[in-house]
Formats: C-alpha cells, sequence, structure tokens
C-alpha cells in the first residue's frame, strides 16, 4: 500500500508538483493557524448551519455542501489565493492552458453515521472526454482533524493514469488523515472518494479547486459573484473567478446598451467598469503554441 506523501508549508512547487504527477495527491501540514479556522468558521458557519444534507448517495444523506465561498468569506477569498497553493497549482497546470481559474469552492461537512463515497475522478464533472489532459488542481483545507474515523478522504495514490473503469482494490485505498489547517491537494484524475464518519463529530473540510482557463466551471461563478460583488475584489481574485479571457479570443461579450453605447467586442473585466483595449483581447494563438 503507497502513502500519501506530506510536505511543510515550505516545500518547492518542484517537490510538490513532482510528487503530484507521479502519485495523485499530497498533503501539505500546518499551513492555516487555529486563530485562521476560528475567525474563517465564525464567518462561514452560519452559511453552513443552514445547509441541507444531499440527496443521493454521491453528495451524502449525512453530508452538506455549502458553496459560494468567494463571494461570503473573506478568509476564504485568502485561500483562494494563497500564494503558495497557486503557485502549485499554475505549475501543475501550466502544459494544458494560459490562465488557471477557480472551479468551485465549498465547505464539505461529514457527519456521524455518513457512510463512505462512491469512488470517483473529479475530472468526470465534464463527462469522460478530457483523459489527454489533467484538467484541475484540486485541494481540501482540513478545518477540522482528517481521521481514518471521521471519514478522512479516502484516495488511490498512482490511480491518476488508470482506466475510467478499473477496478479498485481494496487494500490500494488510502485516507489522508492530517490534522486541522492542513490541506490535501489532489489531481482531477487521481480516484478518491470521501470516508466514512464512524465517529461522534463532524469531519469539515474546505474544497477549492481550480481548472483550466477554457473550461466550463463547476460553480457558475459568474452567477455566484456578479459583477456588483466581484468589482470589490483584487485584481487577481477577480481574474481566478473568471472575469478575464481565458486564452485569445476565448471569453468576450458584446455589452447591452443602445448602437455605439459601449466598444462592441470587450473582455469580461469591461463588467467590472475596468477599462479596455484591443491589446486586452489576449495573446493570437501561433503554430508553436
Amino acid at each position: 500500500m503507497t502513502s500519501i506523501t506530506h510536505f511543510p508549508e515550505e516545500a518547492s512547487s518542484d517537490d510538490v508538483v513532482a510528487a503530484l504527477i507521479r502519485d495523485g495527491a499530497v498533503i501539505i501540514d500546518n499551513v492555516i493557524s487555529p486563530a485562521f479556522i476560528a475567525e474563517l468558521t465564525e464567518e462561514t458557519n452560519p452559511y453552513m448551519e443552514a445547509t441541507e444534507n444531499g440527496f443521493d448517495d454521491f453528495t451524502g444523506f449525512l453530508t452538506t455542501r455549502t458553496g459560494g465561498l468567494l463571494g461570503r468569506s473573506a478568509k476564504c477569498r485568502e485561500l483562494i489565493a494563497h500564494d503558495k497553493i497557486l503557485a502549485h497549482c499554475n505549475q501543475f497546470l501550466a502544459p494544458y492552458c494560459k490562465r488557471v481559474q477557480l472551479h468551485l469552492s465549498q465547505i464539505i461537512r461529514i457527519r456521524p453515521g455518513e457512510t463512505a463515497q462512491m469512488i470517483h475522478r473529479d475530472r468526470w464533472a465534464w463527462g469522460k472526454h478530457l483523459a489527454h489532459v489533467e484538467p484541475q488542481f484540486n485541494t481540501i483545507w482540513a478545518i477540522t482533524d482528517f481521521t481514518a474515523e471521521n471519514g478522512a478522504t479516502c484516495v488511490i495514490p498512482g490511480s491518476s493514469r488508470w482506466a475510467d473503469d478499473a477496478e479498485i482494490p481494496a487494500d490500494s485505498i488510502v485516507q489522508a488523515e492530517m490534522k486541522a489547517g492542513s490541506v490535501l491537494v489532489y489531481s482531477g484524475s487521481v480516484f478518491h472518494g470521501g470516508g466514512a464518519n464512524r465517529s461522534h463529530s463532524d469531519r469539515i473540510g474546505i474544497n477549492i479547486t481550480y481548472t483550466l482557463g477554457w473550461l466550463r466551471q463547476e460553480e457558475n461563478q459568474y452567477l455566484t459573484c456578479p459583477p456588483e460583488i466581484a468589482k470589490a475584489f483584487d485584481r487577481p481574485l477577480q481574474e481566478l473567478a473568471g472575469y478575464a479571457m481565458g486564452q485569445y479570443a476565448l471569453g468576450y461579450y458584446s455589452p447591452p446598451g443602445a448602437p455605439g453605447e459601449h466598444p462592441e467586442l470587450v473582455p469580461p473585466e469591461y463588467a467590472l467598469g475596468i477599462e479596455v483595449d484591443a491589446s486586452m483581447m489576449g495573446e493570437p494563438v501561433t503554430a508553436d503554441s
């Protein structure tokens, strides 16, 4: 049985990405402090407590999933824009895109008595059409300790290159046990699933995932964080949300209004009141790009 490699917070992207390519998952220990977690839970607990349980075997009948964290929580925005994590993300996804974007943000609370989630790949959000690229860089931040008893995420290290219909040997499953404040980083291609909670307390993690700038996001950030909300964010966070061109000519729009009231073709940031010109439409694709 292969274990999940643990790294300290200061680990280099070269080391983290190499292990992620090899195994499909790593754990980075002690990235955020108990004080940070306390502030984050104060901001997000009201939303989490108002969230109903899931409705099927996949979402979990004793699991809540609270989204929209980009607009709801300043501390979650810090996680989404975390410099070190984004450095690993950008290096990992660089072979497949010009820009990365936020795919989803979600608090996952596994309650006592929940059964194990089916083993799956997150990349299946787009069906099974993307076997030739790696579309995702995923994180689960431990807000409580993750233990074998309370439902620590089950991962099959080394399964990123397995066939979609591969049989999963029971002895290949490893649980991502880690202390609160640590983060599980995993690819969209690795087989994994939420663990069964056999304890008497909730297991709480924050799932923040990133994807290629040319793919549709699972969580629609334009509706979760429309321009009137997103215009208050720092520019890098706006770009992560998708208010930027995915690459050349990918994502422009024609603003509504009277004839001649606005430029005809503009990039998404125009909706935030940012002045634009033709150069903001991205770089043309060339034969060697």
